[in-house]
This record gives structure tokens, sequence and C-alpha cells, in this order.
């Protein structure tokens, strides 16, 4: 009986280890829902090992267009929310899924298109006048079509020009519903413009011919926020862990890792962060 009671009480306390050891796991280690821009960009690869070396919490990125992102948040599938599209993201917090939206970075976009440039504009500026021209030419554009912070842009911007492709979808309009690296190769195949933020751009490997046409626009800013999910909604949200990474993103030291990140010689994100949230 006393053999009994001893290997008992020892599987009792490998279980309790074991299950402090599953808690503590996951007291350090967060999901971010964010966007296939910041991921495909490289940023989340120079900025992590910085953070989980400074904090030793571990950070999964889950990289979705924003409207997803924010569709998983709102699940309570994550922890933190990092994207690209602010009228959404205020809604999100408006509706009680997040607690404070902080300014973090921005960059802008372009638009690029083949050498041969069909609908004549390389080198505009005027990002609704360029929009007229491709649709006039009927030149083939390549939308991402997933409700992504970057397709959002676009209809907006398509809006702004006074027009809607979407009635010729599958014509000259063409709409992938894929993410932003998926879009640029398709884009490239088939000589199509596309809007794309400039991170992406810039450590885009496939660029062939193309070349950035309209850029320079006022309406082609893109500015990025972070939200941390509500604990009070979704209660497996990692809190502390979850902050700490939104404290480490808008101080000086995350501020400075985002600005010195650069692929050949250029700076993909400029840190912009509020230290006073919105909510």
């Amino acid at each position: 009986m006393k053999h009994k009671k001893l290997m008992f009480a020892a599987l009792s306390a490998v279980l309790l280890f074991g299950v402090g050891l599953v808690a503590n796991a996951a007291d350090t280690s967060i999901i971010v829902q964010s966007t296939t821009s910041t991921k495909n960009s490289g940023l989340y690869d120079h900025l992590l090992p910085q953070f989980e070396a400074a904090t030793g919490i571990t950070v999964n990125v889950v990289a979705v267009g924003t409207g997803q992102a924010i569709r998983n948040a709102r699940n309570c599938d994550g922890d933190v929310l990092l994207v690209h599209a602010k009228a959404s993201e205020e809604q999100f917090v408006a509706d009680g899924f997040g607690v404070a939206r902080f300014d973090l970075m921005y960059n802008d976009f372009v638009i690029v298109g083949p050498s041969d440039d069909p609908a004549a504009v390389s080198g505009m500026t005027d990002t609704a006048q360029a929009l007229v021209q491709i649709a006039e030419r009927e030149a083939l554009f390549a939308s991402r079509g997933d409700d992504s912070g970057t397709h959002k842009k676009e209809v907006t911007l398509w809006a702004a020009a006074g027009l809607d492709p979407t009635g010729s979808s599958g014509a000259w309009y063409r709409e992938l519903g894929s993410g932003m690296g998926a879009t640029l190769n398709a884009a490239v195949g088939m000589g199509a413009y596309v809007l794309t933020d400039r991170a992406t751009w810039i450590s885009f490997a496939n660029k062939a011919d193309f070349k950035i046409a309209v850029e320079g626009d006022d309406a082609l800013f893109n500015q990025y926020g972070v939200i941390l999910v509500n604990g009070s909604v979704c209660p497996h949200v990692n809190v502390q862990a979850g902050q700490q990474f939104i404290d480490w993103l808008i101080s000086d030291e995350g501020q400075n890792a985002i600005g010195t990140y650069e692929i050949d010689g250029q700076q993909l994100f400029f840190p912009n962060a509020q230290t006073n949230g919105t909510g």
C-alpha cells in the first residue's frame, strides 16, 4: 500500500509538472493576426528575434489578408491584431473586440506594371487619372480581390476615380483572391498592372520587366495599426504577453527596429507610433 501511495504521489507530481509546462508555454507565446504584406516583406524576420530575445515571448504570426485577420480576431483566434485598414480597425475596437488601436508605422502603395506600359501611366502621380486610363484602354489589371487591406485601398481608389471595374471582372479586370506575393506573381505572368504596398514590391524577387508606374499620390498612403484583442470578450487572450508585444513595438526600441529594417539600402516601413491609443 505504501508503495502504491508513493507511485501515485510521483505520478501526480509528473502530471502537475507537465501542466505547469503547458501553462508556462502558453504564458510565453502569443498569436498575432497580421497581413501577408508585413510577412512577405520580411519585417517579422527582422523584428521578432529582437523582441523574443528581450522578453522570452514567442510570437506566432498568422499572415492573411486584413479582412480575414480581423475576422479571425473577432473569433478570438489571436492575441494581437496588426493590419492596415484603419476604418475597419477602429470598428473592431468600437465593437468591443479590441482594447485600443495604436498607429504603428506607415509606407505607401504603388501601382506597378510591365515596361511596355500599355495604359501610358508610367511616371504619373495622379492615381485616379491613371486608373481611368487603365480602364479606358482595357489594360489588364490584377486585383487581390480578397478583402485585404490592399484590396480595400484599391476599391477606394477606383471609387475616387468614379469607376467600378468589377463589371469587367474576368475580362481586363482580374480578381484573383490571393495574397500579395501570389498576386504579384500572377500579374507579372499575365502582364497586368497591380496595386501593391511598396515594402512587398521592394522585397519581391520575381519582378521581370515590371517597374513602378504610379507613385507619390497622397491617396496611396498606407498606415498600419496594432490592437490588443479584448480579454473580456475572448477569455483565452494572453493579455499580459500581448500587451508586452504592443508596448515593445511602440517603444523607442521597437520603433527603432522598424525604422532600421532595409532591403538593398531602402527603408521599408516608417515608424510613427502614438503612445495614446484610440479605443
